[in-house]
């Protein structure tokens, strides 16, 4: 494998999750009979195509990108919801794909969990609260005693602000950000030391947003967790993320440490972005709106799959696809236009 996709991190540094030439594929042809009556070939979803990231122990890695770029299956992947058609993921320091013991792969999914998106439709309406968080305590096994479990039901809902008494009552009875406070402790209840966040607040009202990211920022100070969080929304993830990495059409198209990405944005996909964010400071900054729409990622475009919607567009982006490469410390872009002598500056890309 080329080290050229590789992260660029800093030595010394406890690496938690390593993904490497990670990749996911989809057959979504008709039916055998059907194609060889309409004399159509197999269709092949590309959802991922080739990644590398590092998430550091104790931080916060970030996936964004416009619906359909294949975040969501990027985290499906890491969790074990789906199998990679290739490349590795290696939880800390083994790899998953070879884990083949019950127990071993029990002892590593432990360690993980997960919050979805939607906290209406991931939690079981039959069952009570208290059930719901305690599943995974009674599922690894980590405790016997059944009023041990009562007592650690109730830490665990104390700690996301709830009350001990709300473990009685039953999903339908709270509002969506309470429930997705019982997500949150749900995933807590396995003691993790990672966790995916696949779209945590996007079903959220603004102002419960803040209430839940600064809960989740809270918990990962306290118990030194890591998360993968994936997010279409940048303005959310520059408040939760160390490092972030752009996606677009299931590959990295620009990768960096958050602070960098927002002041100095290098690939075009990124500036264009960054430009749908509300200008609540009213600054006056030119911005450029994202136009057009993701090119089918059954038969993605030539060349760079950005090329089509991309305002810098030269002959080679339609016909060289750019790998992601190192263009400064720690800053890793897949652009032809990069290096052109028009970048723009960061007060310029920034406003």
């Amino acid at each position: 494998m080329s080290t050229s996709g590789a992260p660029q991190t800093s030595g010394g540094k406890d690496i938690l999750l390593r993904v490497r030439g990670l990749k996911r594929y989809f057959d979504v042809s008709q039916p055998l009979l059907n194609r060889l009556l309409e004399g159509k070939p197999r269709q092949i979803l590309r959802a991922v195509s080739g990644i590398n990231f590092d998430i550091q122990r104790g931080h916060t890695f970030a996936l964004v990108g416009e619906s359909g770029c294949g975040k969501s299956t990027v985290a499906n992947l890491v969790v074990g919801l789906y199998r990679p058609t290739a490349g590795t993921i290696e939880f800390d320091g083994q790899d998953l794909a070879k884990l083949q013991r019950r127990s071993e792969l029990a002892a590593i999914r432990r360690k993980m969990a997960m919050i979805f998106q939607d906290p209406y439709a991931s939690l079981n309406p039959r069952w009570r609260v208290f059930n719901i968080i305690s599943e995974p305590i009674r599922a690894f096994g980590l405790l016997d005693d059944k009023q041990a479990i009562i007592d650690r039901t109730a830490q665990l809902l104390t700690q996301v602000g709830l009350s001990p008494q709300d473990g009685q009552k039953y999903p339908h009875e709270f509002s969506g950000g309470q429930r997705q406070r019982i997500s949150i402790a749900r995933a807590l209840a396995s003691d993790p030391q990672f966790i995916v966040c696949d779209e945590p607040t996007s079903a959220l009202d603004v102002s419960v947003q803040a209430q839940i990211l600064n809960l989740m920022s809270e918990l990962q100070q306290r118990l030194g967790l890591s998360y993968l969080f994936i997010s279409h929304d940048l303005a959310v993830v520059r408040h939760m993320a160390d490092r972030i990495g752009v996606m677009y059409l299931g590959r990295l198209c620009e990768s960096a440490p958050a602070d960098t990405l927002f002041e100095n944005p290098r690939h075009p996909y990124t500036r264009l972005l960054l430009d749908t964010i509300p200008d609540i400071e009213m600054t006056g900054r030119k911005r450029v709106p994202v136009a057009g729409e993701i090119p089918n990622p059954i038969d993605p475009p030539t060349g760079c799959a950005f090329h089509p919607r991309c305002p810098r567009v030269t002959d080679v982006c339609r016909r060289e696809r750019p790998h992601l490469r190192p263009v400064a410390d720690g800053i890793m872009v897949a652009c032809h236009a990069v290096d052109a002598p028009d970048h723009l500056s960061g007060s310029q890309a920034a406003g």
